[in-house]
């Protein structure tokens, strides 16, 4: 059974931190495989490292995730659009209908309302912000070659733990059976 050199990132709880098997510092990165055969605790900063691991770039999710930010942005545009000709339209109708101070007034009102809008659109630029960056690491890792040799080691080395467990308990098992050892003969010699 040959294991994969593709390493999956995930964040585990805080609570549940263990050791970075290169550093020993706490940390709650885990690299997985895909079919979840093996897994280690490493740190943020080992998978920045290019002596350590180099990042698989899907360029067709890349590309899918450009195409989408470009609609999501066509879109607010039209968004926006619609909102200020449906704004327009009622100020023509306030204003068709009400005398110079209910203008005055409603150009105070206008102004308050753009005053509320716009901190609302900079709070949801900076969570994108947050978003795209945490986007933007890599999720999917190739381990180097004597990384991923170490990793084939620790794994062939504990399937022969394993496996000296099983044989061990099999044999005391064996042991403790009477049946086991041969019968005294009971025949004269």
């Amino acid at each position: 059974m040959s294991l994969p050199n593709v390493w999956h990132h995930r964040k585990v709880a805080d609570s549940s931190a263990k050791g970075c098997d290169l550093c020993y510092k706490p940390s709650t990165s885990v690299l997985v495989t895909p079919d979840k055969q093996d897994h280690f605790y490493i740190c943020q900063a080992h998978l920045k490292e290019v002596r350590f691991c180099k990042p698989i770039i899907d360029q067709a999710a890349v590309d899918a995730k450009k195409q989408k930010e470009n609609d999501d942005e066509i879109i607010a545009q039209a968004k926006k659009e619609y909102d200020e000709k449906q704004r327009k339209k009622k100020e023509a109708e306030k204003s068709g209908d009400k005398d110079s101070k209910g203008k005055d007034k409603d150009k105070g009102d206008k102004s308050e309302d753009e005053k509320k809008d716009d901190p609302k659109p900079k709070d949801q630029d900076k969570t994108s912000t947050e978003k795209a960056s945490q986007d933007e690491e890599p999720r999917v890792f190739e381990l180097q070659r004597t990384f991923y040799q170490q990793r084939l080691t620790k794994k062939r080395q504990a399937e022969e733990r394993k496996r000296q467990v099983e044989m061990s308990q099999r044999n005391r098992e064996r042991l403790s059976n009477p049946s086991f050892f041969p019968a005294v003969p009971k025949d004269n010699p």
